[in-house]
């Protein structure tokens, strides 16, 4: 019996490579699961904070109110910034898993 390596496991379909691929789906969805939750933390944040901080709702930036500034374009940075960490994350992710497969 010769050796086999994870890689060809992987190629074959084999339970040690279905192994490794359903833990990279996992990874990838949990990873994907956070984001999100800390996305909707965020923007709900700023619902709170137009909602619910009187003072907030007559501020006036150049003319336009602040609640409408901060939930119309103030959500933009926090979209990119999820989509961001996401990308970094989930990169790293199937980095690790290369360097798993390609083990010998």
């Amino acid at each position: 019996m010769g050796s086999t390596t994870v890689s060809q496991e992987v190629a074959e379909q084999s339970a040690v490579g279905e192994v490794m691929v359903r833990s990279l789906i996992r990874s990838q969805l949990r990873l994907a699961l956070v984001v999100t939750a800390g996305f909707v933390a965020a923007l709900l944040i700023c619902w709170m904070a137009v909602r619910w901080v009187p003072a907030f709702a007559e501020w006036r930036i150049l003319g336009i109110p602040a609640p409408w500034l901060m939930l119309g374009a103030g959500v933009y940075p926090i979209i990119g910034a999820s989509a961001w960490l996401y990308v970094r994350a989930a990169t790293r992710n199937e980095d690790r898993y290369r360097g798993l497969v390609d083990c010998k």
